[in-house]
């Protein structure tokens, strides 16, 4: 095969995959600006999974007949990246990941209302698609209940706590008035009014009475008969059938690494070390040396640093917002042409979600990014707030996928495909956190504290995630750990503990990714001394696109070269 031949193919073989991943993830082609001729946002069922198979499998076999050897640098970064996606969706298929799927804290009935957040009415054709679309969900949840069913009868159980987070979620949702349902906010923030939009909205109306929440009910029902009367005490996922290889697999799907998970907590234990010291030099700045304990306590128990409303802390965050703004063109030469905003997380579910987490803008910008931040403030402490602002929004999730979206030489696969690369996006927005301290975000000895006790809870995360899935911790003990090291909230540690057991290894691409970061850049920056740019090192690891660590260490080793060269 020559060199234009292998070119050709690849770029087929990328466009074929792309193709298969709209199929089978509507919801993410719709938010790559992609237009889909059906109405469906969720492929759930079992066909669907079989489908999946057989042409992942085909793929595969087409991709490593395809030499690499002549491609071209970005090319061969596309093979391996498609050989990384397609070997791991096999592998997970294997381990019968779809028959376990994650309950809490972003479980089946997470994803609509993710849905409703991101649609723009702009006429009637908008209005009366989204109706459609929304029509579609009944469905997708009754699929999900029968792969639960499914992985229920080949002896998968979840875990007591897990299956109460969940129904608790679900019920708060259904205890929820109709309009003030995300499924109705749409219609509240339509660009145009006319009688068949608010027809539109009407229908809509009744589909959530009639149609959604009886589904909605069902799943409840599932959630917490049958799969609560068979939940175990445990909280591994080890302890079910397969269980061992499933760890594995989510262990590489969310590292990109083929690391062990004994390697992954000693390196959780020696940072957790590392920060402890650090935390000791802020606590003795704020005038606590060597009483780094009683510093805690202070700042958990002083209220001036609670916000006295959700209202009055989401405009803290934006005034923390505009203060990082101002800083991003020193640090940055590349900036997205989106905009976000910030918004609050309903009350009736912040509880038994995150303090904060990013909502990026659909691809064709139909609207923006939002910045979700809890609407309990002893939640979100002040002196926390900052690292959370530039971990979630810019120059963190916000502001890297949006860049990824007008990455146009790259193929859509990878454009759109950031949300899979979970140690490469939450590596560098843990990386983000740090750097606001060159940016000069963080103002009193307490917002330091604030950040380095962020860095300190992905740490324990990688001790906490392996202790329980991997050593089989208790719920008890991970609290424990979890609480003796991190300054949260009681309720913050056992929701984030309960997290770790609903998305097995989902919390170890945070530290991983930022360690390899900052590797690279103490790398950089001894090998060029003075020629090292910092604003050129940012844009080139975030023009890197969505990678894997391995592919981000040769793309930057690449860039290192050219750098020399200049």
């Amino acid at each position: 095969m020559t060199p234009t031949d292998s070119s050709q193919c690849l770029e087929q073989l990328a466009g074929e995959f792309w193709d298969l991943e709209c199929d089978a993830q509507p919801l993410a082609a719709l938010m790559a600006g992609e237009k889909l001729e059906h109405d469906a946002l969720f492929r759930e069922s079992a066909a669907d999974y079989e489908r999946r198979a057989r042409r992942t499998a085909e793929l595969s076999m087409a991709l490593h007949a395809i030499g690499t050897d002549s491609l071209p640098l970005d090319e061969r970064a596309t093979w391996q990246l498609l050989e990384h996606e397609l070997t791991l969706t096999q592998e997970l298929l294997a381990a019968d990941a779809h028959r376990r799927p994650s309950l809490f804290p972003a479980g089946p009935e997470f994803a609509p209302m993710y849905y409703a957040n991101t649609v723009a009415l702009t006429d009637v054709a908008s209005a009366e698609r989204y109706a459609a679309r929304l029509a579609t969900v009944g469905s997708y949840l009754a699929d999900i209940g029968d792969n639960l069913r499914a992985g229920y009868e080949s002896g998968i159980r979840y875990p007591a706590a897990l299956l109460r987070r969940a129904a608790e979620n679900v019920r708060a949702m259904l205890d929820t008035p109709i309009e003030q349902t995300p499924w109705l906010k749409p219609f509240a923030s339509a660009v145009t009014r006319s009688r068949r939009i608010e027809a539109a909205g009407e229908k809509v109306r009744v589909l959530v009475d009639q149609s959604l929440r009886p589904a909605l009910a069902r799943y409840l029902e599932l959630l917490e008969g049958p799969l609560s009367a068979g939940a175990r005490d445990t909280l591994s996922c080890i302890d079910t059938p397969g269980g061992t290889a499933f760890y594995e697999a989510q262990v590489r799907r969310f590292t990109t690494l083929r690391r062990a998970p004994e390697a992954i907590h000693r390196r959780g234990l020696e940072e957790i070390e590392r920060l402890t010291e650090e935390l000791k030099r802020v606590a003795a700045a704020a005038g606590y040396d060597g009483r780094l304990d009683q510093y805690r306590q202070f700042l958990e128990q002083d209220s001036r640093f609670l916000a006295s409303s959700a209202e009055a802390l989401r405009e803290h965050a934006e005034c923390v917002a505009k203060r990082a703004d101002k800083r991003i063109p020193g640090f940055f030469g590349r900036i997205p042409r989106i905009t976000y905003g910030i918004e609050t997380i309903p009350e009736a579910v912040s509880l038994r979600m995150p303090p904060a987490y990013a909502q990026p803008n659909p691809a064709d910008r139909s609207a923006p990014g939002i910045f979700w931040l809890t609407a309990l403030p002893q939640r979100c402490p002040l002196y926390v707030l900052p690292s959370f602002v530039l971990h979630e929004a810019w120059p963190g999730h916000l502001m890297h996928l949006a860049l990824m979206q007008e990455m146009q030489s790259l193929p859509k696969f990878r454009r759109h495909g950031g949300l899979k690369y979970s140690a490469c996006l939450e590596g560098w927005a843990v990386y983000c956190e740090s750097l606001g301290a060159e940016m000069g975000i963080y103002q009193t000895p307490h917002e330091h504290f604030g950040r380095l006790n962020s860095e300190m809870w992905r740490a324990a995360r990688l001790v906490i995630d392996t202790g329980i899935h991997w050593y089989g911790w208790t719920r008890e003990r991970a609290i424990e750990f979890f609480t003796t090291h991190v300054s949260l909230s009681a309720d913050t540690i056992a929701a984030e503990v309960d997290r770790y057991a609903g998305l097995p290894a989902q919390a170890l691409g945070y530290h991983l990714g930022a360690d390899m970061i900052r590797g690279l850049r103490a790398n950089a920056e001894q090998a060029l001394g003075e020629r090292f740019n910092l604003r050129s090192f940012h844009d080139a690891v975030m023009g890197a696109g969505p990678v894997t660590l391995s592919l981000l260490e040769q793309l930057m080793g690449h860039w290192l070269e050219r750098q020399h060269g200049t």
